[in-house]
């Protein structure tokens, strides 16, 4: 079957002013994305890695409306969601949710369980009295909590039972496409495995698309089905999760993947030391944005901004650097 487009973004940019002196005048600009492009097709996972900083969330907030976008569109099946009015907005976003990183802070103390759960269907009207405590109880045994649960609060529950919970406020809608912002890395070791599973087995029973953002490369490299690589506001290498584990071609993506500890002490793993520190993106380097700590910089990389092109197929990289055949 043929590979449908469920979201496309194009150009993306969220520049925030900074402002200084007695009348708050605009002195530069926080470059938090500058100019992201990529689609997600319907039933896939494409994973968002990088280092913290590098505008991941922010990438996701602006998908889901949450922040409006300095530059640039996003289609959602089809519809430029930044040209819609508010209220075609808020119709469309029952088909997108998202799942926050921190389970502590993203559920409300003073609600119940099943008042977190269920105020998305208040809000969007689409279920009332008991059938909307019956929506709760069935999203609870989805995420694999007891029913009885939803007249008890947050604080009674653990880290994982917390992301569980918001993982099912998520699905009280039947959305299409899911932001995983960082769902597991507020959790203990033990717990993580377990909210992934969960989070496969969702998918495949109903049918949801995943953006999941996340700066732990062996998480991503389970759930994945593509990888998209952000250093400081810009995707730098966009593949196949087998292609880009196995052939990573911009430097930045080998050194994230050096990285990577192996279970087996046995074998010997050389790792890539980056030098200097991630330059701030109130004033990135001009041309490639990691030219200043990259081992293979050439005299082009100054210049412009290398474009992320097609190396192989399906296999999308932004470098200068020469590679033989």
């Amino acid at each position: 079957m043929p590979e449908i487009i469920l979201l496309e973004v194009k150009y993306l940019k969220k520049h925030y002013p900074i402002r200084s002196g007695l009348f708050s005048k605009v002195t530069g600009y926080v470059q938090a994305v500058d100019g992201v492009s990529f689609c997600i097709n319907r039933g896939e996972v494409l994973g968002l890695v990088g280092e913290s900083g590098c505008g991941k969330t922010t990438v996701g907030r602006l998908i889901l409306g949450l922040i409006e976008p300095t530059k640039g569109d996003i289609y959602f099946e089809g519809v430029n969601i930044s040209q819609l009015e508010k209220r075609a907005l808020r119709q469309l976003r029952r088909n997108m949710q998202i799942i926050f990183q921190d389970p502590y802070a993203s559920l409300n103390p003073r609600m119940t369980i099943g008042g977190i759960i269920g105020e998305p269907l208040l809000i969007h009207r689409t279920a009332s009295g008991k059938e909307r405590g019956d929506r709760v109880s069935h999203l609870l045994e989805i995420v694999g909590m007891d029913p009885r649960y939803k007249n008890r609060y947050p604080h009674e529950f653990s880290g994982g039972q917390r992301q569980r919970i918001g993982i099912a406020r998520a699905l009280s809608l039947n959305p299409k496409l899911i932001v995983c912002d960082e769902p597991v890395s507020a959790l203990d070791v033990s717990i993580q495995a377990q909210v992934i599973n969960l989070l496969e087995d969702l998918q495949a029973k109903l049918d949801l698309t995943y953006l999941f953002i996340a700066h732990d490369l062996s998480v991503i490299k389970h759930i994945s089905n593509r990888v998209a690589v952000m250093y400081l506001g810009v995707i730098v290498e966009l593949a196949e999760t087998e292609e880009l584990y196995s052939h990573p071609l911009h430097p930045y993506t080998e050194a994230l993947l050096s990285a990577v500890p192996v279970p087996d002490p046995t074998f010997e793993k050389k790792q890539i030391i980056l030098s200097g520190e991630v330059p701030s993106p109130m004033n990135p380097p001009s041309g490639c944005r990691f030219r200043t700590r990259c081992q293979y910089i050439q005299h082009g990389c100054s210049q412009n901004p290398p474009p992320l092109i097609e190396a192989s197929k399906g296999h999308f990289v932004a470098c200068y650097r020469e590679r033989k055949p």
